[in-house]
């Protein structure tokens, strides 16, 4: 694949990449991050940052400071040579297929070989598809964090990568406002659960509101449960989402970040 004096990734498109490489199950680990900045000589801007950010932070430095996304796609290629999946093969193809979901609006795909070519434009279907999500929710009034989740990179193969990032949202935002750094159910447990919660919904003084704190809990653990690893055990999974399907969940994730945003953090004795 020729490169490019003066074509770069857009900002969500760097995103994206940055999450399929720095991905909880069989993204890139850090001391492999270490290695393949050092190979290509790109500083690492935040080193402390959690594993997809640092990797963001320092594509989007090293894409910045040239010009070009050739640091980048450098980057990319390390880290995608198959003989680096040797002792770990069930690795490599779900984050061969993460990465061109992230690449295929920017032209790029991941071959089989772990080499990089050329890729086929995504088609208009999927511009249409994110103009409609986007409209509908808006009409619903869904919360503003989920509406940065219909990119056409998202819905480039149907509705589910768009509900899922969603959801990691939630995730994201119970961290943020908490403190914790864990994932799945157990950043459920220690920030909705316990005595008390570090993030309550209401004062938690009547029976009534305790059972809303707890079925709210509920609610999200089931949401994690539903969509959490299961691009990782199934790479080429799909699930057969429809629009009216992808919308309804979308305005539970909305429910679901506004709960979160208006809960109140109790810090523990």
């Amino acid at each position: 694949m020729r490169r490019a004096r003066n074509v770069t990734f857009t900002q969500a498109q760097l995103a994206s990449i940055a999450d399929a490489l720095g991905h909880t199950e069989d993204g890139l680990m850090d001391s492999e991050i270490d290695h393949l900045l050092a190979t290509c000589k790109i500083k690492d801007i935040n080193p402390d940052l959690s594993t997809r950010y640092r990797v963001f932070y320092a594509l989007a430095h090293d894409q910045y400071t040239h010009g070009n996304r050739n640091g980048c796609l450098a980057f990319i290629r390390h880290a995608m040579r198959t003989e680096r999946f040797v002792l770990a093969p069930r690795r490599f193809e779900p984050l061969r297929v993460r990465l061109n979901q992230a690449m295929r609006l920017a032209g790029v795909t991941v071959l089989e070989s772990g080499a990089l070519d050329r890729a086929e434009a995504l088609p208009s279907e999927a511009t249409r598809r994110a103009q409609k999500l986007r409209a509908s929710l808006t009409r619903r009034g869904v919360h503003a964090d989920v509406l940065k989740c219909c990119r056409e990179e998202l819905l480039a193969d149907g509705y589910f990568n768009a509900v899922q990032e969603a959801v990691k949202g939630v995730a994201d935002k119970l961290r943020t406002r908490t403190g914790l750094t864990y994932n799945g159910i157990r950043l459920v447990d220690d920030a909705l659960t316990g005595t008390p919660p570090i993030l309550a919904l209401n004062s938690l003084e009547t029976e009534d509101e305790q059972h809303e704190q707890r079925g709210f809990a509920n609610l999200v653990r089931g949401a994690f449960g539903m969509f959490r690893n299961a691009t990782a055990h199934a790479a080429r999974i799909h699930w057969p989402m429809t629009k009216s399907d992808a919308e309804d969940l979308l305005s539970l994730v909305s429910l679901l970040h506004r709960r979160v945003d208006a809960g109140h953090v109790r810090r523990r004795a």
